[in-house]
């Protein structure tokens, strides 16, 4: 994994990630992209194994709700992200005709 990649990611996903982990996450998974899609369905796993709002009456309230939105978000937005260890873009290909044509004979 190039540090390109490693800071990326950590743009991305933040630095409490540690490095060492996102380095095997990249050995295993092989892209840049794969490592952040499992990351952020971790993290919206563990959310949604606690309740996401729980209340005490008259004392506390706590929502973990716009924590799960906006993971969700950041998860549909990886689709459109440039990863910086995405092949290039499949643009229009450059295409060369070359005619082979048998030589008169003398």
């Amino acid at each position: 994994m190039t540090g390109e990649v490693l800071h990326w990611l950590q743009a991305l996903l933040g630095s409490d990630t540690p490095p060492e982990e996102l380095a095997s996450r990249y050995e295993r998974l092989g892209t840049a992209r794969a490592v952040a899609h499992e990351v952020l369905q971790e993290r919206i796993a563990q959310l949604l194994s606690d309740p996401l709002k729980v209340t005490v009456n008259g004392i506390a309230t706590v929502d973990s709700s716009p924590n799960l939105t906006a993971l969700e978000r950041r998860l549909a937005q990886l689709d459109t992200a440039t990863a910086p260890d995405d092949s290039p873009a499949a643009g229009p290909a450059a295409v060369s005709v070359i005619a082979l044509r048998a030589r008169a004979q003398r």
